[in-house]
């Protein structure tokens, strides 16, 4: 049996006092990175009246890819409150990332698997990663498994940034915009977004995308003027 021997106490006394201190407001300001802010310091926008899009969370930023974005909204998260929503008509609290809750799909070409749709434009936790990755305005943390933030804003710019990028996409949508080229840049998107009139769930509201467009466009053209 190896003997045990009783406790020591060992006092070392550092030439450096004030290393604790500093220590101590290191961690503080780690702390403020790590943990996300309350929800009640975000803002999301709503929309109250029937056949409204919710406004943008961000401001500023091109009124043809503004009107878009609200346009794919309304086909993907027809919801007064989009960026909380997820598939099936229920909401999330927390934005601190992405909800990634997998629930069943009941209807349409895949019923019986699960998605993780979320949000105002519905990415799926994925999308997400690759796409906030690639887009988000908010540099990762050094804890690598925490989430990019789902926060309103971040939403909308980690989209505008990617509708932006016409090497991801194959086509300047800004430009075919600009040129009142919708159809084709619709067709575009619907690999991602299935419900814009050229992917395999269309819906009520598809028929009706490109009415929605011009007034959404004609709303951010006269709030940018």
């Amino acid at each position: 049996m190896v003997p045990t021997l009783p406790p020591r106490t060992l006092k070392i006394e550092s030439p450096f006092p004030w290393r604790p201190a500093i220590l101590a407001l290191a961690l503080l300001g780690l702390s403020t990175i790590i943990w996300p802010r309350p929800n009640a310091q975000w803002v999301v926008p709503t929309s109250n009246r029937p056949g409204e899009i919710a406004p943008l969370a961000m401001s500023g930023g091109d009124p043809h890819i503004r009107a878009l974005m609200r346009t794919i909204s309304a086909s993907e998260a027809n919801d007064s409150s989009p960026y909380t929503l997820l598939y099936g008509g229920t909401h999330v609290e927390d934005l601190s990332g992405h909800p990634d809750r997998c629930l069943p799909i009941v209807a349409g070409p895949n019923v019986g698997n699960c998605t993780t749709a979320a949000g105002r434009y519905q990415f799926i936790n994925t999308t997400w990663a690759e796409k906030a990755k690639a887009y988000h305005p908010k540099p990762q943390t050094m804890l690598m498994w925490r989430n990019y933030s789902f926060e309103p804003i971040y939403q909308d710019q980690v989209v505008y940034t990617w509708l932006q990028d016409s090497q991801a996409w194959g086509l300047d949508i800004p430009q075919a915009l600009e040129n009142g080229q919708l159809q084709p840049v619709l067709k575009r998107l619907s690999g991602t977004w299935t419900s814009l009139g050229y992917g395999i769930e269309d819906n009520v509201v598809t028929p009706q995308l490109a009415n929605i467009y011009q007034r959404l466009l004609a709303e951010e053209l006269a709030a940018s003027s």
